[in-house]
């Protein structure tokens, strides 16, 4: 992810897990890096954002 990129794909995935609530963050996240090209090595801190938002969510 680029540096303007970056903000724009943790946006991006936060309003989707809004959405959509999944049960499985790590498994929502894999499907979203297929699915929007997003490269490796950011799997853990997108799935970290998902989890949080999750939280925010419950509470």
């Amino acid at each position: 992810m680029a540096a303007k990129g970056n903000n724009e794909v943790k946006q991006s995935l936060a309003e989707l897990t809004r959405i959509y609530k999944p049960k499985d963050p790590a498994k929502f996240v894999k499907t979203f890096m297929r699915k929007y090209r997003v490269s490796g090595g950011y799997e853990e801190e997108l799935t970290s954002l998902v989890r949080m938002e999750l939280s925010k969510i419950n509470c």
